[in-house]
C-alpha cells in the first residue's frame, strides 16, 4: 500500500493522466484495461456476433422466411420474374427463389471461418481504438476492412451451395424460359453467384452490427469475463 501511495503521489506531480494510467496499471490495480485485453475484447465481440449470425441464418427458412434477410430475384432480373408471373408461370419463378435462399442458408455455414481468420487478421492498434467509438464502429471497420478479401473466399463457397441444392439449375430454367419468349430480345443471364454472395455477406454483416450494438448496450450480452471488463467502462 504504501509503495501504491509512492507512486500515485509522484504520478500526480507529475500531473499526466497518462502516467497516473500506467503507474496504476504497473502498481497491479484491478480496473484498468490494458491495450491488449481492448483489442482481444473487441475481436470476441465480433467474433460472437458472428457465431449469432452464422447460427440464425443457417438454417431451413433462414433466409427464406426472413422478411428483411430474404433473397429475391436480382433486380436486372425482375423483369423475368413479371413476364413469367404475368404468363401464369408462378411456379417456376417461386421455385427459383426458394432454391436460391435455399442456397445462402447452405453458404452461411461455410462462412464462419471465413469471418473469424478475418477477424484475426485486425491489428491491435485498428481493434483498440474501436472499444470508444461506440454504436456499431468495430462492425463498420471490419465491413470497411474486409468485405473485398471475404466475398473474394465465400463466392466459391456460394457457388457450391447454389449448385448443391439446384439453385442455379432452377434459377437457369427460368432464365431460359424468359429468352425463349418470342417477344424477348435482349436476352438476360445475371450472375446469380455474385448476387446472392453480396445479399449474403450483407445480411452477416447487418447482425453482426445488431450483436455488437447488443453487447455495447446490454450487460447480459457480454458473455464473458472479457467482454464484460472492455464494454462495462473499465477502458476510458
Amino acid at each position: 500500500m504504501k509503495k501504491l501511495f509512492t507512486l500515485l503521489l509522484i504520478a500526480i506531480t507529475l500531473g499526466s493522466c497518462d502516467t497516473l494510467n500506467q503507474v496504476i496499471t504497473n502498481a497491479g490495480t484491478v480496473g484498468v484495461l490494458s491495450n491488449a485485453e481492448a483489442g482481444a475484447g473487441i475481436k470476441e465481440a465480433l467474433a460472437q456476433g458472428i457465431a449469432k449470425s452464422v447460427l440464425q441464418l443457417n438454417t431451413t427458412d433462414g433466409f427464406f422466411k426472413d422478411a428483411i434477410y430474404k433473397v429475391l430475384l436480382p433486380p436486372e432480373a425482375i423483369k423475368i420474374e413479371n413476364t413469367l408471373r404475368s404468363l401464369g408461370l408462378n411456379s417456376i419463378v417461386d421455385k427459383a427463389i426458394l432454391q436460391i435462399n435455399r442456397g445462402a442458408e447452405d453458404a452461411v455455414g461455410y462462412a464462419k471461418p471465413i469471418f473469424v481468420d478475418a477477424i484475426k487478421s485486425m491489428t491491435l492498434s485498428d481493434a483498440i481504438g474501436l472499444v470508444k467509438n461506440g454504436d456499431t464502429s468495430a462492425t463498420h471497420f471490419f465491413r470497411e476492412k474486409t468485405t473485398s478479401k471475404l466475398m473474394a473466399a465465400f463466392t466459391p463457397v456460394i457457388k457450391s451451395s447454389l449448385e448443391r441444392v439446384d439453385a442455379t439449375k432452377y434459377y437457369g430454367d427460368l432464365v431460359t424460359k424468359y429468352n425463349s419468349l418470342p417477344l424477348v430480345f435482349k436476352k438476360l443471364n445475371p450472375d446469380l453467384t455474385g448476387y446472392v454472395t453480396e445479399k449474403a455477406t450483407s445480411a452477416l454483416f447487418n447482425l453482426v452490427a445488431k450483436e455488437e450494438l447488443n453487447i455495447r448496450n446490454n450487460f447480459a450480452a457480454r458473455t464473458s469475463d472479457l467482454l464484460r471488463k472492455v464494454f462495462g467502462g473499465a477502458y476510458k
